[in-house]
């Protein structure tokens, strides 16, 4: 993690002493179970405990090359003291222990008893460090991290945004891939929604965009080669869906429609 952060800020140690490290899927080294196991823990409480002089701040010793230490390998010396750790995951089961906590904090008694199917009000949502713990976090590298954060699902809007906006969107990508070969590769606005909508829909998030698209344009960057003078290729929302296949025009503006291709689930 260290020597990733040295080499985004060049190898400038000062730099790097000022930088920002995020560790996604932090959720993944939770503790399994309440009981503390006296064999060694590589993928839960291990790792936490592994983590928490780091994250407090000390002088790490990192090597330049990474992998293991070397005995007669020099070692680049940086402070983690101001550096800022932001970490994330989904946490999934989260909203049971919540839902349970939340649910004790009222009257559950006769008819003020809470339905199951009762949405948890916006400020009942927010994480605690007992949730932490409970989940499976020691409390040594909860009390390291002060400020909790609870995110929203992604919008249609945003993932839309994820798709298009940023310099390098993978949708930017497939355009400029079929600009290599002189074909226009346009989305219609509902395309987009409909690859947002099915992303939700499947609660795969951005991650799943691209899958998403690529499975959409498949077929017809296969058959592309053997049509020769294709000019501009129109994705619809009915595309994305699996509904119709993506629209081929060629230069002499006659319109092609590949045969849809049944896609098999892996």
């Amino acid at each position: 993690i260290l020597l990733s952060l040295i080499q985004a800020a060049d190898y400038d140690i000062p730099k790097a002493e000022q930088g920002i490290i995020y560790i996604d899927e932090i959720d993944k080294v939770s503790r399994k179970n309440s009981n503390p196991s006296i064999t060694r823990d590589v993928s839960g409480e291990g790792v936490q405990q592994a983590m928490l002089k780091i994250i407090e701040g000390c002088v790490a010793n990192v090597p330049p090359q990474g992998g293991r230490k070397h005995p007669h390998q020099d070692f680049m010396q940086i402070k983690t003291d101001n550096i800022l750790f932001i970490v994330g995951g989904a946490f999934e089961g989260m909203d049971e222990i919540i839902t349970k906590r939340s649910s004790k904090s009222i009257n559950t008694f006769g008819f003020n008893k809470p339905s199951n199917d009762e949405p948890i009000e916006p400020n009942e949502k927010a994480v605690t460090s007992d949730d932490l713990m409970q989940y499976g976090f020691i409390p040594e590298f909860v009390g390291r991290l002060p400020v909790l954060v609870t995110l929203n699902d992604l919008t249609r809007e945003e993932l839309i945004q994820i798709m298009t906006k940023p310099k390098n969107a993978f949708v930017k990508q497939y355009q400029a891939l079929f600009e290599m070969d002189n074909i226009t590769l346009e989305f219609t606005d509902k395309s987009l929604e409909a690859a947002a909508d099915k992303a939700i829909q499947q609660q795969t998030g951005a991650r799943g965009l691209r899958s998403i698209i690529e499975s959409t344009l498949l077929d017809v960057m296969y058959e592309l080669p053997s049509i020769g003078d294709a000019k501009i290729c129109t994705v619809s929302d009915d595309a994305v869906r699996g509904e119709e296949p993506v629209k081929i025009t060629k230069e002499s503006g006659e319109l092609i429609r590949l045969p849809i291709v049944e896609k098999r689930s892996a």
